[in-house]
């Protein structure tokens, strides 16, 4: 294809991504607002958590069904799958209903990204996929920047029209996958020639069993405790669905979801480790920061989203930088190294962070985690695909987005575990600090204050006078709802804030510790060179042969 007819499938391609990508960075800026309008801050874990499982899980097989329908087609349908998910999600009264309806969504969600970067291989060869790869990600840079900015805005709206304005964060999806389905279906013209195949269906069951039970034990493990016969269970069930799937796949061969051939390809089997622990630390790091911004430092959600700006700009600088070089010379492993270390970096940089710390230092810990960020994105996908043959592109593509997801999906599910865990504790620890025990000491007696607020001053100030006393049960649960520290005066609030910060840090911590694993792996990949044929051609180039 020419340079020209490639953008023109481009167009349709970016539509696509734009619509989920944008959803992402809006929802994640929202969050707050959302759960404390639906009263369960805690369970805002599961509201991310159902998205990526379902968006995880159909990856693969969206890939098989691109094979036999067309993408095109199936990109269509993720599309419309995405869009009907939320409208569900826009009237959710509660939040286990926005996660069962945010489930929906990345059912769709799941066939926008595999597919696009599939097509992307059919039609270009890796070298040139760099430089086609970095318009992709500069769309999902220009909606991580648009999506903060308009959740922050219908966050912070209070009603339009009568609706929560949060509502709007998915009511705008409407008008948009309206506009991505005439886009795709217009410009997205990839000749198609249909391969029979058969379904890993059992595949598909199997690795349900083996994967949800998992996650649901990580979110709820404080709450049922990790020993409990629940928390058992599960383990055990989890432990039965991956040995399932395992013999499940060996029975498929050819038509597993994933074959487990690819796995006896040592840079393709690295590279993808690599991309499961780049995803734990990655997503499970990263849905703090917003949080931070808008419980510690106290910004609105639209604030927020202009403030995770620096990590946007340093994600899209490194990936215009990386994609040219790559595009260029031919070279990326440098850039797996640079990019988990810059991560690695970014993380351990906040491990000073404390309830006052200014924004700007979390600023420029944002720009090197974004540039780590940038790094890697594409040049994962990009080794895993140039490490199998033509024939296995499709495949290669969905597994490695697979395993990265999944381990996004673990990081989330954990680190949150970890945040809200710790916080209790946390916030006890504070409540030792001298100077937070003289500043409720004087509040509580401050006739300028509320009685009300005089009383949770009382109260706290009792509390931290008796360490083995809990805290009293009529007082705020930062952790179900946190929109009792909005006005609050600062002394009354310090507690509760510095908790919050010293919690982040442990999760900082751990995702830190995480990504070191994968910078040190970094090292020890061999990465083959580029290829310059697209696996269309070279797909023609075996089929011209065999004949």
């Amino acid at each position: 294809m020419s340079h020209k007819e490639i953008l023109l499938v481009l167009v349709g391609l970016m539509a696509g991504m734009f619509l989920s990508a944008l959803d992402q960075s809006v929802v994640g800026t929202a969050m707050r607002t959302i759960s404390d309008d639906l009263k369960g801050l805690e369970l805002q874990a599961w509201v991310t958590t159902a998205y990526l499982i379902t968006s995880t899980i159909v990856t693969p097989i969206y890939g098989k069904l691109g094979d036999i329908f067309g993408r095109r087609r199936l990109f269509l349908i993720a599309i419309s799958i995405f869009v009907f998910g939320s409208l569900l999600s826009a009237f959710a009264t509660t939040m286990y209903q926005l996660a069962a309806f945010r489930a929906v969504q990345g059912l769709g969600a799941g066939g926008l990204f595999a597919l696009a970067i599939t097509i992307l291989s059919d039609i270009a060869s890796p070298r040139e996929r760099a430089r086609y790869q970095g318009y992709i990600l500069a769309v999902f840079a220009t909606s991580s920047v648009l999506g903060p900015v308009i959740g922050g805005l219908f966050a912070g709206a209070g009603q339009i029209l009568g609706v929560a304005g949060w509502k709007y964060i998915f009511l705008i999806n409407v008008p948009l996958g309206a506009l991505a389905l005439f886009l795709v279906w217009k410009f997205l013209h990839v000749p198609h020639t249909p391969v029979k195949h058969r379904i890993d269906w059992l595949g598909a069951i199997t690795i349900v069993i083996g994967v949800v039970p998992m996650l649901l034990v990580a979110e709820n493990g404080r709450d049922w405790g990790w020993g409990s016969a629940l928390a058992i269970a599960m383990y055990v069930t989890s432990a039965v669905g991956i040995t399932a799937f395992i013999f499940a796949e060996r029975a498929a061969g050819v038509e597993a979801i994933l074959p487990l051939k690819l796995f006896a390809n040592r840079t393709f089997t690295l590279t993808t480790i690599l991309g499961v622990i780049v995803g734990v630390g990655m997503f499970g790091g990263m849905m703090t920061l917003p949080l931070l911004l808008q419980i510690v430092n106290g910004v609105t959600p639209t604030q927020s989203g202009f403030l995770m700006l620096p990590m946007v700009l340093g994600m899209m600088s490194a990936t215009l930088v990386s994609g040219q070089v790559t595009s260029r010379t031919g070279k990326y492993k440098i850039f797996m190294v640079l990019g988990t270390g810059m991560l690695m970096s970014g993380y351990i940089s906040l491990f000073n962070y404390h309830y006052d710390t200014p924004i700007w230092v979390m600023s420029l810990s944002m720009v090197v985690i974004g540039m780590g960020l940038g790094q890697l994105m594409q040049t994962l996908t990009l080794a895993a695909q140039n490490s199998v043959p033509a024939s296995d592109i499709g495949v290669a593509t969905s597994s490695t987005m697979f395993f990265r997801q999944m381990g996004g999906t673990l990081g989330v599910a954990v680190f949150i575990s970890i945040l809200f865990n710790r916080l209790p504790d946390a916030i006890k620890t504070s409540l030792a600090n001298k100077d937070v025990q003289a500043g409720l000491q004087a509040a509580s007696t401050d006739q300028a204050l509320s009685l009300k607020d005089q009383g949770m001053a009382n109260g706290l100030y009792m509390a931290s006078q008796h360490p083995d006393v809990p805290m009293p049960t009529g007082g705020p649960s930062l952790s179900t709802d946190s929109s009792f520290l909005t006005g609050l005066d600062p002394r009354i609030a310090r507690p509760f804030l510095d908790g919050f910060a010293n919690s982040a840090v442990l999760v900082f911590a751990s995702a830190a510790s995480v990504v070191a694993i994968a910078f040190v792996l970094s090292w020890i990949i061999k990465v083959p060179t580029l290829r310059t044929k697209s696996a269309a051609e070279e797909a023609a180039a075996d089929a011209a042969v065999g004949h």
